[in-house]
């Protein structure tokens, strides 16, 4: 079966995890990703972190794209990343709003991932193909879904080229979702988002904190599964194989794999699915 993946790493914090990272990507490229976008983090607190990891995954033959969020930042803090972004030999950006740390305010000069993308095309033209964030279940801080959609459309509108949706574990949230932004206009590619499950404790914390809905039989049979973490790695696969292959028979355009800076998940999902992977 072939299908178009892409993978998502955050920039790590030591140089040991820097090793580990570049043994990991070594295995995924197997997949041959269109693309690997690093994180970029609240306020741009890891930016020359994600800089350094997308110019190692330039390095190793592959097309490195660097989160980009706005909040908190200037039109001189933004056309200054942009720049060294072109100089690493960047194509991509993933624009985001994105969060500033803890404790701080609003600050910076953009509102909107709509604003950022607006910027980033009048700085730079055609240079780099953006993508933006998606929300089958809806941002945690929309004032509605309606509202939303609105913003989502308004992002694209400003000149992105791809979306891509955060994690979910419910295919019909994304057909809907889907479907009301071609309703607003909306025609680019909305790749859904991928999570593996391999450690439940870790997927519930994240998913409580970002909103995403995990199906109540899917909580309550991983912790069903206690410490076994074989099981749980089993069913996890099963689960997202299955969300997978629906998606992809559905017209899904490709997948987003959120690594975690792993690669076993990933590859086993890949695995079952038919999309390619070595063994494992």
């Amino acid at each position: 079966m072939s299908v178009n993946l892409s993978l998502e790493f955050f920039p790590p914090k030591t140089a040991e995890g820097a090793d580990k990272l570049r043994a990991v990507r070594a295995r995924l490229y197997a997949l041959q990703p269109e693309f690997c976008s690093v994180t970029f983090g609240a306020g741009g607190s890891t930016q020359e972190g994600t800089l350094d990891t997308v110019r190692a995954i330039v390095a190793e033959g592959w097309p490195g794209v660097p989160h980009l969020s706005c909040i908190g930042q200037t039109a001189a803090s933004i056309r200054e990343r942009l720049a060294s972004y072109r100089a690493a030999g960047v194509r991509r950006l993933v624009a985001l709003r994105g969060d500033l740390p803890s404790g701080y305010g609003m600050g910076g000069e953009f509102r909107h991932a709509s604003d950022l993308v607006a910027f980033i095309r009048a700085e730079t033209g055609d240079h780099f193909r953006i993508a933006v964030a998606a929300y089958p279940e809806f941002h945690p801080q929309a004032r509605s879904p309606e509202a939303d959609l609105d913003a989502f459309a308004a992002k694209v509108g400003a000149g992105a080229d791809l979306a891509i949706t955060q994690y979910f574990f419910n295919a019909d949230a994304y057909f809907r979702f889907v479907d009301e932004a071609r309703r607003r206009g909306v025609t680019v590619p909305i790749v859904p988002g991928i999570m593996p499950i391999t450690n439940s404790t870790q997927l519930l914390r994240f998913s409580d904190s970002c909103g995403a809905e995990v199906p109540r039989w899917i909580r309550l049979r991983l912790q069903g599964f206690g410490d076994d973490s074989a099981a749980i790695q089993d069913f996890g696969a099963d689960v997202v194989a299955a969300l997978c292959r629906r998606l992809h028979e559905g017209g899904a355009p490709g997948f987003h794999f959120y690594t975690l800076n792993q690669s076993a998940g990933v590859l086993e999902l890949c695995r079952r699915g038919g999309w390619g992977a070595p063994s494992i």
